[in-house]
């Protein structure tokens, strides 16, 4: 009997991540689901179960690299890692912008995707047929104004996947980097204007149909399916609405 694969999500507990564990467990994997919002992710498990699903919660902070070796003790084999957890803290130009910011961006989206996927690959390896995916952003492709911090670092999750992907060739495991443009999801532009409803519906205001949350998990659920000797190096979904990051068509 061929035992249930298994697949982890970081940042599962709203938005993509959560989005992501409800289409994988749809897919017919076992998945785990990982965030700091202990009774979020134990919510979303229960309504997994609840559809007929498996799903279990671990309360985890991706930057505690203690946390994430005793997390990773629990797998022998892996068949996914999605690294989603991450996210965007203002949007001040260069000159200006926090430090802090700047830091806690990088040891979110980098550090934290770097210590998730350091701690699992043996697992991944194990498996003989593992894949990584990381959620990266078109702000890893290119920049734009009041976005440098989160530019940065989702460059840096970017160099991260292509120069994983050249030194584990040969290996059993692919990595896959799924880079949506515009999503609209609960959260994610609340949290980078720090609760300001006001300014985070403006980065969608006039856009017919953003992405949804749904539709980029929709998106990894398929790179994730392709028959294992195909790997989506870089797959990158934006509305139609929008062009590049900078060009977006609006009608106000």
């Amino acid at each position: 009997m061929t035992a249930t694969p298994i697949a982890v999500v970081t940042g599962a507990s709203s938005g993509i991540g959560a989005a992501t564990a409800r289409a994988l467990a749809a897919a017919g994997f076992r998945v785990v689901l990982t965030a700091r919002r202990k009774d979020r992710i134990e919510a979303l498990a229960a309504e997994i179960t609840g559809a007929g699903h498996e799903a279990t919660a671990y309360a985890l902070d991706v930057t505690d690299r203690a946390a994430v070796d005793e997390f990773a003790t629990a797998f022998r084999s892996l068949a996914l890692l999605v690294n989603n957890a991450g996210g965007a803290l203002g949007a001040d130009p260069v000159a200006t912008g926090d430090p802090a910011d700047w830091r806690q961006m990088y040891e979110t989206n980098v550090i934290g995707t770097l210590n998730v996927t350091q701690a699992l690959l043996p697992a991944l390896t194990a498996s003989g047929d593992g894949t990584i995916v990381i959620l990266s952003s078109t702000a890893a492709l290119s920049s734009y104004e009041g976005g440098g911090g989160y530019v940065a670092a989702k460059h840096g999750e970017h160099v991260l996947a292509e120069t994983l992907r050249l030194e584990i060739v040969g290996t059993p495991v692919r990595v896959i980097e799924v880079a949506p443009g515009m999503v609209r999801t609960d959260e994610f532009a609340t949290t980078r204007f720090r609760g300001d409803t006001e300014k985070a519906a403006k980065v969608y205001a006039g856009v017919d149909a953003p992405l949804t949350a749904e539709d980029v998990a929709d998106t990894i659920g398929w790179a994730v399916t392709r028959p294992s000797h195909v790997n989506i190096d870089l797959l990158v979904v934006r509305p139609r609405a929008q062009a590049s990051n900078t060009k977006v068509h609006r009608v106000l």
